[in-house]
């Protein structure tokens, strides 16, 4: 395994020495922005790392290599060329690896890679789940499943708005993932703060978060995931009845193209942009730049004695 997983020098050592490591999915990158915003996001979210003290530890399958930790220069000669960067899950490891090919990481890729590598803490935008009409599809993110089997903290503002929200919490509860609201009692609806929904629990602090780490993962030795929910700070937020007519509108636009499959999110999350003249696209930035802040301080907490 040594020869496929290969650690920064930079992440190898802030592992050893007990430094917060904050582990990073490269789909945003390749598949979820345009060039050169994926590129300059992608960099802003490692300075928010950075920021608090923590190190970023962003993760792709570089030539059938997995790569934890980049260089500024690698993220930007990925977002270049991320055309020719295959969207990669847990299915698709064994492939991309054998073909020595490309693949950039979703939410369950990268909880997979940063178990391996020992990262206990990761931030992204927001989680897959249970589509839309999935009572017909039985389209469910392998996002979900992966949160019931492998032991990362997951920092996010909840799952992505186009899902079926109650259906993924439901989801959530059968793979016994704690849903744990930070400084919120409410699941957040990703573009905006609350969905309507509650939260199975909640913290206030980094702190607190840390110790239901701490107790699931070393005293109770559990073995599935947890979630945090970050809501995104209301001024940042976009208008949710402009943004709920775009999700209406690119879903219909969906089953009439008859778009299936991996293409699913993409396409939603691209139309739901545009026809939102980009109103999502800046709250998207928003979002994870703000959960970077707080799981990095998470992280931070965690590795304190």
């Amino acid at each position: 395994m040594d020869n496929l997983l290969q650690i920064s020098q930079e992440v190898r050592d802030a592992i050893k020495n007990g430094k917060g490591v904050v582990a990073l999915e490269s789909t945003i990158i390749t598949h979820g922005m345009e060039y050169p915003t994926n590129v300059q996001t992608a960099l802003g979210v490692e300075e928010e790392i950075r920021s608090k003290g923590a190190i970023p530890a962003t993760i792709i399958i570089i030539q059938g290599i997995i790569r934890v930790g980049l260089r500024p220069e690698e993220i930007e000669e990925i977002g270049k060329n991320k055309q020719k960067y295959q969207k990669c899950s847990r299915r698709d490891f064994a492939q991309i690896i054998a073909q020595k090919g490309y693949g950039s990481t979703t939410v369950a890729a990268t909880m997979m890679i940063a178990h391996m590598a020992g990262i206990k803490v990761f931030v992204t935008g927001g989680i897959g789940g249970v589509h839309r009409g999935a009572e017909h599809t039985f389209d469910i993110s392998a996002d979900l499943v992966e949160l019931g089997q492998t032991p990362v903290a997951v920092i996010c503002a909840g799952a992505k708005s186009i899902l079926d929200i109650p259906k993924t919490l439901e989801y959530l509860e059968t793979q016994g993932v704690p849903v744990v609201g930070y400084k919120t009692k409410h699941f957040p609806n990703f573009f905006t703060p609350d969905s309507g929904l509650l939260c199975s629990t909640s913290v206030n602090s980094p702190q607190e978060a840390s110790e239901i780490i701490k107790a699931q993962f070393n005293l109770l030795k559990l073995k599935n995931g947890i979630l945090f929910c970050v809501p995104i700070p209301q001024e940042q937020a976009a208008d949710g009845l402009i943004v709920q007519q775009a999700i209406d509108q690119a879903l219909k636009e969906l089953d009439d193209q008859n778009v299936n499959g991996a293409l699913v999110t993409p396409f939603l999350l691209k139309r739901v942009n545009e026809i939102t003249n980009g109103m999502s696209s800046k709250s998207n930035v928003a979002l994870i730049r703000n959960n970077a802040r707080v799981g990095a301080e998470i992280a931070i907490q965690f590795c304190s004695k």
